[in-house]
């Protein structure tokens, strides 16, 4: 089994959210900052030095909003995203970024961005209260999503 893990953390401030408009490899769209978490180091850890590379900004009081997680069974390959929301930040937003352009966005119009399709299906839960778990079942032969189960916690 392969386990892989991520983070991305929502960043609000008054009405809008922080995102990346990513436009390299097959990952595109407007996404939250976030990241691989590296060994051997926690994920709010993870998290908050993420934040910090891509946007300049260091964030506090992170509120853990959920998981996300990919499986695909062919592969054996099992990616656990963490999922956090903060409006608690100091520091000022980079002037450019390699992961793509950052940008403050009004969170009623952020869903209209091009998104990755798992940053749309979740978008809207960062903002609810509670948690939620969301798990998407890969189909590697069919090369498309078989299954994907969103519980709100």
């Amino acid at each position: 089994m392969n386990y892989k893990f991520w983070t991305v953390v929502m960043i609000q401030k008054e009405d809008k959210v922080l995102l990346l408009n990513r436009q390299h490899d097959h990952f595109k769209g407007y996404i939250p900052p976030g990241g691989k978490v590296d060994f051997p180091e926690g994920f709010a850890e993870g998290a908050k030095r993420e934040v910090k590379e891509e946007t300049g900004l260091e964030v506090q009081s992170l509120v853990f909003k959920g998981i996300s997680h990919y499986t695909n069974p062919e592969r054996l390959d099992h990616f656990i995203i963490y999922n956090y929301w903060t409006d608690d930040f100091t520091g000022e937003v980079l002037d450019s970024c390699t992961e793509g352009e950052l940008e403050w966005v009004k969170i009623s119009e952020a869903k209209y961005y091009p998104m990755q399709e798992d940053i749309q299906v979740r978008f809207d839960l960062f903002f609810e209260p509670g948690t939620f778990e969301i798990h998407t079942m890969w189909d590697e032969q069919n090369n498309k999503i078989d299954k994907r189960i969103i519980h709100k916690l």
